[in-house]
């Protein structure tokens, strides 16, 4: 159903790799123009040229979504170039896992930063846009780590948790406006981060095939898989879904509800472990 988005002005936070560029990818199919935001120049240029390239259309606007003044400007941005947005999606992220006692006001700091602040202030900046046009829609990348608490990842799930709050928060007092907000919880996604993590191990096949069974389809999704979900709810087939938290995580939430799961402390579903610091758009 290609041009479920046409029309549509769309705003994805670290859309120049991983989840975030299978999103504006998907997006841009869909007729949408795409304002890619993303810390590295080069990765948002490159993702932007690629779109172009295919016949969508497509900018990059460097952009640190831990800077309120950076993600004011992106909206600004957008306006000049396509016109005010009705679509965001908060991408951007960043994992940090570590000892709660030992973790630094910094550490804590950036994690709040990058995963919750970020997606307030960018919606904030859009907010007025898409109340002005009497509606359009927000959609929070969160995690599965937004309902569950595994051990060794403080403070992200903190964070995450913090995100499905904003949702539905958000979702509350702006529905009654025509502005849908809304959330996908991804599992284990396949990223270059994750690629990097799987290669860290004596037997990188026999990690890969472990993680992969920690989902009831036995295997770890892949960007495109979370893009899908994405489309749909930022089209008009989603006219009727506010407040709600999509899980895209290959069933590992089932297993997790019914029996736990051993994770190697400090390394989460997305396989990235603490101390990475780019906001970025490969991590549950």
């Amino acid at each position: 159903m290609v041009g479920r988005l046409e029309g549509r002005v769309a705003i994805v936070t670290g859309g120049g790799q991983g989840i975030g560029a299978a999103i504006s990818e998907r997006f841009a199919q869909e007729g949408a123009r795409v304002v890619i935001a993303q810390r590295t120049e080069h990765t948002a240029e490159r993702q932007a040229q690629a779109i172009r390239d295919a016949g969508g259309e497509a900018i990059a606007v460097p952009t640190d979504v831990a800077r309120r003044e950076d993600l004011e400007r992106l909206v600004e941005r957008t306006v000049e170039a396509f016109g005010p947005p009705t679509t965001l999606v908060n991408n951007a992220g960043i994992a940090v896992f570590g000892d709660p006692l030992t973790l630094t006001p910094e550490q804590w700091q950036r994690c709040f930063s990058v995963d919750l602040d970020a997606a307030w202030w960018a919606s904030q900046a859009v907010l007025p846009h898409l109340i002005a046009a009497g509606g359009g829609c927000i959609i929070n990348i969160a995690s599965v780590h937004s309902f569950h608490i595994i051990p060794g990842c403080f403070p992200y799930p903190v964070a995450k948790h913090g995100l499905i709050g904003l949702t539905r928060a958000l979702a509350a007092e702006y529905g009654a406006r025509g502005v849908r907000v809304n959330a996908i919880c991804p599992g284990y996604i396949e990223t270059g981060n994750v690629r990097e993590y799987f290669e860290t191990f004596p037997d990188p096949a026999a990690e890969r095939m472990r993680v992969g069974g920690l989902h009831v389809v036995g295997r770890i999704g892949e960007p495109v898989e979370v893009a899908g979900p994405a489309v749909f709810l930022a089209s008009d087939e989603a006219s009727f879904i506010h407040g709600e938290s999509l899980m895209v995580d290959g069933g590992m939430s089932v297993i997790l509800n019914g029996h736990g799961i051993p994770f190697v402390p400090g390394i989460g579903p997305s396989g990235v472990t603490s101390g990475l610091d780019t906001s970025r758009s490969d991590r549950a």
